[in-house]
């Protein structure tokens, strides 16, 4: 069954809706999916091509959790997802995209505890990413989690586009 990309309702809406989200693992073919929710979620330079998102959610060592959730007559929406990749003992947190309907809902931190605690289990003891300087809500909502800024990276996203490198270390 192929999933729709939630719409768009109002915050309120979204938070009464927010316990009904189901996590679960990466399907084959979920990568459509995510890709059209990606679209939605980040301007275009900041976007993941079709190919990029299929190759990072099925790459090995790629850990991908998806929530699911009820939509209109009953079809199955694509509220969120985050896509990390284990390397050595380190999780990195490839991409995290939430549909504007759930946002400010706690579904983004669902998201990150559960790829945390799956990457945990197989072996990460801490936690990477990258975050847009200029995206003050998202390292708002690292910084919530428990993630410090580590260095910058210049020109990551593009030219005059720069990141933020944060870590997590994860509980013993």
């Amino acid at each position: 069954m192929a999933l729709a990309v939630a719409s768009a309702n109002s915050e309120s809406e979204s938070e009464d809706r927010t316990a009904h989200a189901t996590l679960r693992g990466y399907r084959l073919g979920d990568w459509q999916a995510m890709h059209a929710l990606d679209l939605i979620c980040f301007e275009p330079v900041f976007q993941f091509s079709r190919g990029d998102m299929r190759g990072f959610a099925e790459t090995r060592g790629a850990v991908t959790v998806l929530a699911e959730a009820q939509g209109l007559e009953a079809q199955v929406e694509l509220a969120g997802f985050c896509v990390t990749q284990l390397d050595e003992r380190t999780g990195y947190v490839v991409t995290l995209d939430v549909a504007p309907a759930w946002r400010r809902s706690g579904l983004a931190r669902r998201l990150m505890a559960e790829v945390e605690s799956k990457l945990h289990s197989i072996g990460a003891e801490e936690m990477e990413l990258h975050v847009f300087t200029g995206n003050a809500e998202a390292i708002r909502f690292y910084e919530a989690i428990g993630y410090t800024q580590a260095a910058t990276a210049k020109d990551f996203y593009a030219r005059s586009l720069h990141a933020l490198l944060y870590r997590k270390k994860l509980p013993d």
